[in-house]
């Protein structure tokens, strides 16, 4: 019996898989059987490593081949098994060392013509082969991603043939080069190319110094859309951990460069059509959904009301717990969130509640009726609101210099980095014991803070984040201690009643 090592995923955590191959005797032609709770990708490996003998001119004995993956009590699920199944027929063969192989984690799929092409996971799989003492054989075009992880007993071919070559000692595949990243945002744009907004523009510092969720609240062509996608550019450089946990949840996904890493902020645009699957993530094989690919970036979504509210109430734990379960009948999975919600709406659906140019007939009540659309413990759960007005024609002609992105960056990253020295997470993440510890507020600003807690209805939740925000604002200022004109500017951004965002 022979017997290889690949890997399947379960969220964040790798499992091996022992790829058993036995020759049974006794049949008159050719038998080839997949158990081990194998799906159809999986079963359908044997025709395509069927058609890849014949192409190299080799054909399987009149035996009984019975492939084995186990554990068998485990879903196995994707085409990265085409290549480990068919090393073991090659070594059943004679034609590969089982010995050899033995030592490496082998994963990638087999074209017709014995191509070995792009497979999901090889960032991950090479990690978890490297922290097991193990080599990696995988597909060439992503050698260099495998490199990532600090491998180096690495095969990366892009045919078999290659493969067998290489173990036969006529051919020599090198080590494949590690890339630079250039990052996966393609999000462009200078804070200093928005004209007017200047309260916006305040918000969206804020919201990038302390990672706070923030909701835009504005007619159709005030900038919102224009003022998120700038959010990345003023957040700071990605961490070396945060490059490597994004990008292997990138790499699980299927939607990372095979030749770099995601070493900028995602910015992960949202449709309102999303269903709650796309974006929570799921299906046969539990693949992470928009909210993880967020992770360590930004989640826009744009016409709020618009979405499907079931889709919507999903954010609410993830959002408290920066990670999320995806739960199936086989098996659960769980994987990292920890992302900045950035959401936009008009007032209304016709967009211009309060415009005496543009009356409505039917205002207030369709504005009441659009927002209500988003319910209270998710609006509960963002900590700026704020109101974008339009742009008037004066502001659009005003050619003054404004702030770079890079200028509002500094003061961000400066932030940034004292609430990592004095909390080690940033202040959106604070909680309990530790808002106590680290926003203090003075018995005067406690005063303050309850009266108008009580007066504004607000709710336990609501009257931390407000802490939370205020801790942030005082911190962008450069201060140790929160003021009161840091708790005041808190509280503007906190809506006092449902419906009035644009009355």
């Amino acid at each position: 019996m022979i017997s290889l090592n690949s890997i399947i995923f379960n969220g964040m955590d790798a499992t091996k898989i022992d790829v058993q191959i036995q020759l049974s005797s006794g049949l008159s032609k050719p038998e080839f059987n997949i158990i081990g709770l194998a799906d159809r990708a999986v079963r359908e490996s044997a025709e395509r490593i069927r058609n890849v003998l014949s192409a190299l001119n080799l054909s399987l004995p009149p035996k009984r081949l019975t492939v084995n993956l186990s554990p068998a009590d485990v879903e196995k699920s994707g085409s990265h098994f085409d290549l480990p199944i068919l090393c073991g027929i090659l070594c059943t063969l004679g034609i590969l060392p089982e010995h050899e192989l033995s030592k490496y984690l082998i994963l990638g799929e087999v074209g017709l013509n014995g191509t070995i092409t792009k497979t999901n996971g090889v960032l991950p799989a090479s990690v978890w082969a490297n922290d097991n003492n193990l080599g990696i054989i995988c597909p060439g075009i992503q050698g260099s991603e495998a490199r990532w992880a600090g491998h180096t007993n690495i095969i990366a071919a892009n045919h078999v043939l290659e493969l067998i070559n290489h173990f036969k000692g006529t051919q020599v595949l090198p080590i494949p080069a590690i890339v630079t990243p250039d990052g996966h945002s393609t999000i462009v744009g200078d804070m200093a190319e928005v004209k007017g907004q200047q309260a916006a523009k305040r918000a969206l510092e804020i919201a990038a110094g302390g990672g706070h969720a923030m909701l835009m609240v504005g007619p159709p062509g005030s900038g919102k859309t224009m003022l998120a996608s700038r959010l990345p550019g003023i957040m700071p450089e990605m961490t070396a951990n945060e490059i490597l946990e994004s990008s292997v949840i990138y790499s699980i996904a299927g939607q990372l460069d095979s030749k770099t890493l995601v070493s900028k902020r995602p910015f992960r645009s949202v449709h309102h059509t999303a269903s709650p699957i796309s974006l929570a993530g799921g299906g046969s094989d539990a693949k992470p959904g928009e909210i993880s690919l967020a992770h360590n970036g930004v989640l826009f979504l744009d016409e709020l009301p618009e979405f499907n509210r079931t889709t919507l109430e999903i954010l609410r734990q993830p959002m408290e717990a920066g990670k999320i379960m995806i739960s199936r009948a086989k098996h659960n999975a769980t994987y990292p969130a920890r992302f900045q919600l950035i959401a936009a709406m008009n007032p209304c659906p016709c967009g211009h509640l309060g415009n005496p140019k543009h009356a409505c007939s039917r205002a207030p009540r369709c504005a009441e009726a659009y927002q209500n659309k988003i319910s209270g413990p998710l609006l509960d759960r963002i900590d700026l609101h704020v109101e974008v007005d339009a742009v008037n024609p004066w502001e659009m002609q005003d050619n003054s210099e404004s702030e770079s992105s890079e200028q509002i960056r500094k003061r961000v990253v400066a932030a940034r980095k004292k609430q990592l020295i004095r909390q080690g997470k940033t202040n959106a993440e604070l909680d309990g014991k530790e808002l106590e510890q680290f926003a203090f507020l003075s018995l005067e600003l406690t005063n303050f803070l309850n009266s108008a807690a009580e007066k504004m209805g607000m709710s336990a939740r609501g009257y931390n984040r407000i802490k939370r925000l205020a801790r942030t604002i005082a911190d962008l200022r450069e201060s140790e201690n929160i003021e009161m004109s840091d708790l005041t500017e808190a509280l503007s951004y906190r809506p006092i009643n449902r419906g009035k965002f644009g009355a």
